[in-house]
């Protein structure tokens, strides 16, 4: 997504759209276009000092709206600290790792140096392994340590997020001598609002806050101001639940430690922030069942993505065909009964949908127990008890009096009600069982849903007719 509608999104979102977002568009294109003229006519001074004067996430953004040459120029009018603040606020990490690729080794290594851990570990992710070795070449040996143990840790976990730029302290210090530790590592530090307290062995063992730091005398001991009872994360612990004990406990930041409790990095409510927005955009792929980061702009990789699932649809989708083919001889006797399949099909559909999205979304919540999901199930079925009996006496009236034939409503509207109970059922179920098989629940996906209700809902349809063949044939 580009800045500009980056910047609609919010404002349309917001109300605001006319005015203020053109003017918000408008704004961030003239200040890209006086950066690109500035770095084609090579006027240095002055691209620095316009520059430097933006906030460095549109540093960001324009970077990435910058062609090679105007980026190789960028590079050399900016000293890696600089450039690496912009690189910090990169969205897109994989186009950071480009970026990387395409400077000298040795100036990527100073910018990789004075980046945070985290985010520079997002992007060398995407690095290729020969990219990689030219840039440890030029880091120093506890930076480059940092960065490979960090790459080694599962993805989606606690460490694969954390920054190891934290101000720890011991418990033994004064309140002045913490102070002046804080001041010296204030600049490289992501956060200086915690400040967390090791013993000797650098395990973690409380917690102060600057406030408790400001209002406490100078000769008090941190371990008379300090809080034992902190709160922390295991390096092995998943991104989901690291962003919702932030979320419960309205963290700004939470530690990180090892197996045997040494304090090894944070985790700030920013990188919680991206980790929210990526979990909703999976869970959102899996509903729809297509991978919503595709590149639109190349069709035949997006087909590529899209077929196989598509495809396993069309399968069992057959499955529905074949079994309208069994009861030929039923809709050869009614015809009739063919007119109202796909209103059946499509109502229960729509319902297990509505059903499945209830579902995945309290699954997504830790703290639902087992009598939780029981209650959805309960809840589910009474929802669709009601549903069912209202819709199917709607539509058992329309068709009584649209057909004259009362009986033929009447099954239309049974076959609808128990169709929608058993969809909103199964959108409930199927989710739960799969996350106890350990199977992401966003993968019982919408389609899917919509595809297997019309399997039950052709079922309970044609055999509720055949029981009521009869008295629809007499009308």
């Amino acid at each position: 997504m580009s800045t500009s509608e980056r910047y609609e999104k919010l404002f349309a979102e917001a109300g605001l759209e006319g005015l203020k977002m053109t003017e918000v568009k408008n704004n961030h294109q003239t200040k890209q276009n006086k950066i690109a003229k500035l770095l084609d006519s090579q006027s240095a001074t002055r691209f620095r000092q316009f520059f430097l004067k933006l906030h460095v996430y549109q540093q960001a953004q324009i970077i990435t709206e910058l062609d090679f040459q105007q980026r190789q120029r960028l590079y050399r009018y900016l000293t890696a600290h600089e450039v690496a603040d912009a690189f910090n606020e990169l969205e897109d990490k994989a186009i950071g790792a480009k970026y990387f690729a395409e400077m000298i080794p040795k100036y990527a290594a100073k910018v990789i140096s004075a980046m945070y851990t985290d985010n520079v570990v997002d992007i060398l992710a995407n690095s290729r392994q020969e990219d990689l070795g030219r840039y440890f070449h030029f880091l120093p040996d506890q930076k480059a340590a940092e960065i490979r143990e960090m790459l080694h840790y599962q993805d989606k976990t606690a460490g694969a997020i954390m920054a190891t730029e934290f101000v720890a302290i011991l418990s033994n210090q004064t309140v002045k001598s913490a102070m002046h530790v804080l001041k010296i590592q204030a600049k490289q530090a992501e956060t200086i609002y915690y400040v967390y307290v090791v013993d000797q062995r650098e395990q973690l063992i409380g917690i102060v806050t600057l406030r408790d730091l400001l209002t406490a005398s100078d000769n008090a001991l941190i371990s008379e101001i300090m809080s034992p009872q902190v709160i922390s994360t295991r390096v092995d612990t998943d991104q989901e639940e690291v962003a919702q004990t932030i979320r419960d406990y309205n963290f700004l930041a939470l530690p990180v430690v090892d197996f045997d409790n040494k304090l090894i990095g944070i985790i700030t409510v920013d990188d919680v922030i991206d980790v929210i927005d990526e979990e909703s955009a999976e869970d959102y792929a899996g509903l729809a069942g297509v991978d919503i980061d595709e590149n639109p702009d190349n069709p035949v990789m997006a087909a590529i993505k899209r077929l196989p699932w598509l495809i396993t649809l069309l399968f069992l989708g057959m499955s529905t065909a074949s079994l309208i083919s069994h009861y030929e001889d039923l809709v050869s006797e009614a015809s009739i009964l063919a007119v109202f399949i796909s209103s059946i099909t499509g109502t229960a559909g729509n319902a297990g949908t509505q059903s499945l999205a209830v579902a995945v979304r309290r699954l997504a919540d830790k703290d639902a127990d087992h009598r939780g999901l029981l209650k959805i199930i309960f809840s589910e079925l009474l929802t669709g008890l009601l549903i069912g009996l209202i819709t199917g006496t709607t539509i058992m009236v329309i068709v009584g009096i649209w057909k004259q034939n009362f009986s033929l409503g009447l099954v239309i509207g049974l076959a609808m009600m128990c169709a929608i109970i058993v969809a909103n059922l199964a959108g409930a179920l199927i989710p739960m069982l799969m996350n106890r098989l350990g199977v992401d629940p966003a993968v019982a996906s919408g389609p899917f849903i919509s595809t297997l209700s019309d399997l039950t809902s052709v079922l309970i349809y044609f055999n509720i007719a055949q029981i009521f063949l009869r008295f629809i044939l007499k009308q």
